[in-house]
């Protein structure tokens, strides 16, 4: 087997590669930002490689991957562990379960914790197809890593697709949460079916109208924008409407600094019932510590709408407003986040933790989405 060490020629979809004592690990916002805002839920989200993935062309069938996973495990409300999926010339073939790693444990009782480390997972994927072919290898969407390195029977080369670029930003359900594996998430199943490489600013539990996030936008190169705004704003309750549409309208002009004509999809929430007409902050049902599934709950009132709360519907009938308003600007498209999964669809495919998506939600999410947008007359359709 060649070793080959893995450099940054083999990444796509990370911001940035921090060297470390292993190897490299993907960051998806740059140093700058982690050293001004050091938030621990979004150093937690961005370092965790949704979207990123290493691609090259190979001739071998006997593939490893060596990666240093590190997570956070919550005792009575833990999720399952990440998984690494091999994909060839566009086909998943294999998903693999991470086992070991380091990991902090917390106790969601006390709030005390204590850091656990291990040894690195190694991904040995069954045997390949023959001949010369595109390699995948897409990272976990729900753990960070420690890229290490790569055993393959014969060399592997840096593969450019020449593919659109679709830059996207959301919250923990564009970072892929509940999905069972890193392809699976609604944005990468999209990007699949729209053949466009796929730059995922899905951040978990931080889509909060943020102005580096705007900026991290506006100096990344992409082809397609999409931004996904709504449930953390609410389940936060970080804002009130007065300051939170001119806050939207800060966050595109930001992004038209550096993608003037590029086409813009704004993406309002798609439902959760908790929060369609209940404003937060959202918090952990404790009825559900220690059950086979822990749930979110909305802990606010709806009086609190004539206050200037935030919820759901209100984010709705806000944002389609605003983009209404910037009729100047051709190229930016509203979208209904009813239109990708609604309250019908909730009946047939609830929230399994009554605020993220299943594996099957996830898959029509992004079905749905790659027909509104890239088809011939869609937003994003060429």
């Amino acid at each position: 087997m060649i070793t080959t060490p893995i450099t940054p020629s083999l990444v796509r979809g990370a911001n940035e590669l921090e060297t470390t004592v292993r190897g490299l690990r993907p960051h998806r916002l740059p140093a700058e930002v982690r050293r001004r805002f050091p938030d621990p839920q979004l150093m937690m989200a961005e370092s965790q490689p949704s979207g990123v993935r290493l691609v090259f062309t190979t001739t071998a069938e006997q593939l490893e991957v060596i990666i240093h996973p590190t997570r956070v495990v919550y005792l009575g409300a833990d999720r399952p562990r990440g998984a690494m999926d091999l994909l060839v010339d566009g086909e998943l073939l294999h998903s693999d379960k991470l086992t070991g790693g380091s990991y902090t444990e917390v106790n969601m009782s006390t709030g005390a914790s204590r850091q656990v480390d291990g040894a690195s997972h190694t991904s040995a994927f069954p045997r390949l197809p023959e001949g010369s072919k595109q390699v995948e290898v897409w990272l976990p969407h729900n753990e960070s890593v420690e890229l290490v390195e790569l055993h393959s029977d014969a060399p592997v080369e840096p593969y450019s697709s020449g593919l659109p670029v679709w830059l996207h930003h959301g919250s923990s359900i564009s970072h892929g949460s509940n999905a069972a594996s890193p392809s699976g998430i609604w944005p990468a199943v999209a990007a699949r079916l729209g053949g466009v490489e796929l730059q995922n600013l899905g951040l978990g539990g931080s889509a909060l109208v943020d102005p580096f996030t705007a900026q991290v936008m506006r100096d990344t190169p992409a082809d397609l924008v999409s931004v996904k705004l709504g449930i953390n704003v609410v389940n936060m309750d970080s804002m009130r409407l007065r300051a939170f549409v001119p806050a939207v309208h800060g966050f595109l002009d930001t992004i038209r600094e550096g993608h003037p004509e590029t086409p813009l999809v704004l993406i309002s929430p798609i439902f959760c019932g908790i929060h369609e007409d209940t404003p937060g902050p959202g918090a952990f049902d404790p009825a559900s510590f220690g059950t086979d599934q822990l749930k979110f709950i909305a802990t606010g009132s709806p009086d609190g709408v004539a206050a200037g709360q935030l919820t759901l519907r209100v984010i709705r009938e806000a944002l389609e407003s605003l983009v209404e308003r910037r009729a100047e600007d051709p190229n930016l498209y509203y979208l209904d986040g009813l239109s990708l999964y609604g309250a019908a669809d909730a009946a047939e495919h609830p929230l399994p933790d009554a605020l993220h998506p299943d594996i099957a939600t996830h898959r029509l999410i992004g079905e749905r989405f790659a027909k509104y947008a890239f088809a011939g007359e869609g937003p994003f359709g060429r």
